[in-house]
């Protein structure tokens, strides 16, 4: 069955061609093929492609579409009529930005966040700010201070009219936020109405814009400011050591206005998140709203002031629907679409037209242009516009005994064409480390190794987020150590069911997952046979003085805390700068020289002390790239790269 055919079934919809205005390619079959069929090579450049459209949102009324843009001739926010795709108007941005997020403030004004690499003090950091365009006058502000600020982009509310906006925005990068209403019109005023507090960082408004509730770390205690409505002044109710802290995971959702009464995130008796209705003046839960009984709630969605859904990840991500009408929506797309994972990620103010965004594991995905009203459905953006979905693997999940009775889930995904059988392996552990996971859900970088014939083995070591606090806690402490006995686990488990080939084992990861690849063939490189690493932290004492400056001090030493544990111990035991002159096996290190996650440092230093080692390391600069990759031909330089090392040091054939 095609992609275009997935609505005959109910006759709900029809779907016809790409608009012509977007020129993408027309979306290939679903993946039929057998799977014991070898499929071709599926070239990197196609793994490195993007659609060139991104934070594609609708106008409240429906009637317009906005997108960024990255093409050759450069970056720009097009506004594309909602009925015909036609392009109405077109913002030019500069190169040196970066648009972190869109949003409209009524149908004709949009708020557009935008960052700049800078440098505070020798750091690089990024600047933000915010863009006002009012379509309807046909001009364009920046809001704010003129001198660069870290935090000036963090909008707590817009009026629904379009009219105003509250901005939590520092006076200068030293300072404290304090909160601004900014009238949203060219040469708008605009006037504080709230101070700073020294230590907040996060302030919060009610659901008709009344600053509420400030919270943030100052001289090792927690303080939380509230105030009961308009006319109340803002009281400072707990201030409380990070071991007076009973809480260990709560976040404001939402603040109901005219009582004390807020939607909180918090992990309650089962020691699992769910959503909270609070006493927010005394800090005291008054309802449990939604509670999953295996799953932590990890965010929640809002519709004219209420809760709507509350989303959780158990293999792959999910919702609980709290409203009739959503769940309809959902039930009625999930059966007339094919794919997995089906999400209207933005809809007009009455549902008359939706966005829907829908792929699953082995497919990059689509978004669809659903006219409700019309009944109609139109492909409007491939996101991997060059991959025939025929060709790509399924992962599934697995889940494995560690050597402590711990019970770590993953998910392997195995080359088609090929007997499960002593296969070459590719461990794959995810960033972060902690809070973070893999789920069911389309990578390229897994597609292109189980293309090239490896099964892929990504495990939710301990540590990683989504399978409560009792697994999270047994992380602290643990890199290096227990999380990575998780790692050399799941290979024994992968050989002991005959699917992997014990001396066919390599490791690959970014950022945590980099270090993960290096320390695995410093401690063990009896075990695997090379590693791969982008961005991966090399000297965690170096990386820990690093992040302090992004931290507050409570903040970075209970970062330290999580890192080290409870016990002292020393860092420098499983940090791979510190034994790189042991390297023997293949490595291949790569870093972006604009990283401002993990330093160039930690790149430099540990190629420098390895060029001693008796296997000296393959290194990959780039020389324009952070801690991701920003242009496609730098990824597939990357690609390019991990595939021909792994093909000569650990080949699949």
């Amino acid at each position: 069955m095609s992609r275009f055919s997935v609505f005959a079934a109910l006759c709900v919809l029809s779907v016809v061609g790409a608009p012509a205005v977007l020129a993408q390619k027309a979306a290939p079959a679903t993946a039929t093929s057998p799977q014991d069929t070898r499929p071709p090579p599926i070239p990197t450049r196609s793994f490195a492609s993007r659609s060139m459209f991104s934070s594609l949102h609708l106008s409240p009324d429906g009637k317009a579409i906005v997108t960024h843009v990255t093409a050759s001739r450069g970056k720009f926010l097009a506004v594309l009529d909602a009925a015909d795709h036609s392009l109405q108007r077109r913002y030019a941005l500069n190169d040196d930005d970066d648009v972190e997020w869109i949003r409209w403030a009524g149908n004709d004004k949009l708020l557009v966040s935008l960052s700049t690499l800078g440098s505070f003090f020798g750091d690089e950091v990024r600047y933000t700010r915010l863009l006002l365009l009012d379509m309807a006058a046909g001009t364009s502000d920046i809001l704010g201070n003129d001198e660069p600020v870290v935090e000036g982009d963090d909008v707590i509310f817009i009026a629904e009219d379009g009219s105003y906006a509250l901005v939590s925005v520092q006076k200068d990068v030293r300072a404290y936020p304090s909160v601004y209403r900014y009238e949203l019109a060219a040469g708008g005023k605009r006037w504080r109405v709230q101070d700073p507090r020294p230590g907040v960082w996060s302030w919060h408004a009610d659901s008709s814009g009344v600053v509420r509730l400030g919270t943030g770390w100052r001289l090792g205690r927690l303080r939380i400011y509230y105030r009961s409505g308009p006319d109340a002044d803002l009281r400072l109710i707990e201030k409380l050591k990070a071991d007076e802290i009973e809480d260990k995971f709560w976040d404001v959702a939402q603040i109901v206005s005219g009582s004390d009464h807020g939607h909180v995130l918090h992990e309650g008796p089962s020691g699992r998140v769910g959503l909270y209705i609070f006493d927010l003046s005394t800090r005291e839960p008054v309802e449990l709203v939604y509670e999953h009984p295996e799953h932590d709630v990890e965010s929640v969605l809002f519709r004219d002031g209420k809760p709507v859904g509350a989303f959780f990840t158990d293999v792959r991500d999910r919702a609980h629907w709290l409203d009739a009408g959503y769940a309809e929506t959902y039930a009625q797309l999930e059966r007339s679409l094919t794919q997995n994972e089906i999400w209207v990620i933005s809809r007009a103010k009455d549902n008359s037209r939706m966005l829907v965004r829908a792929g699953s594991e082995a497919d990059p995905g689509l978004i669809y242009n659903y006219d409700v009203t019309g009944k109609r459905m139109e492909v409007l953006v491939e996101m991997r516009p060059e991959i025939d979905i025929t060709h790509l693997a399924v992962p599934k999940p697995i889940a494995y005994t560690a050597r402590d009775g711990t019970r770590v889930h993953g998910y392997l995904t195995l080359p088609r064409g090929r007997e499960a059988s002593g296969l070459p392996l590719i461990i794959l552990p995810h960033g972060g480390p902690y809070g973070i996971r893999d789920k069911l859900d389309y990578d390229d970088q897994v597609q292109l190794l189980a293309n090239r014939g490896y099964a892929v083995l990504q495990p939710n070591f301990r540590g990683s987020g989504g399978y409560g606090q009792d697994f999270y806690d047994l992380g602290v402490g643990q890199i290096g150590r227990g999380m990575q006995d998780d790692l050399d686990d799941g290979m024994d488990w992968a050989v002991a069911r005959g699917i992997a080939d014990p001396a066919r084992v390599c490791v690959v990861g970014g950022s945590y997952g980099g270090y993960a690849a290096l320390w695995a063939v410093i401690r063990n490189p009896e075990r695997y046979r090379c590693a791969a690493s982008f961005a991966g932290v090399t000297d965690w004492n170096l990386i820990l003085k690093y992040d302090r400056r992004f931290f507050t001090r409570e903040a970075s030493r209970r970062w330290r805390q999580r890192v080290e544990g409870e016990e002292e111990f020393d860092l420098d035991d499983v940090s791979p700068y510190r034994h790189a002159e042991t390297l023997n096996r293949p490595v291949l290190i790569a870093q972006g020289k604009k990283d401002d996650r993990v330093p160039w440092s930690q790149f430099r230093k540990f190629t420098r002390a390895a060029r001693k080692a008796p296997v000296a390391p393959v290194e990959l600069v780039f020389d324009e790239e952070g801690h991701s990759f920003d242009e496609p031909e730098n990824e597939q330089r990357w690609l390019d790269q991990l595939t021909a090392f792994l093909a000569k040091h650990n080949p699949a054939d």
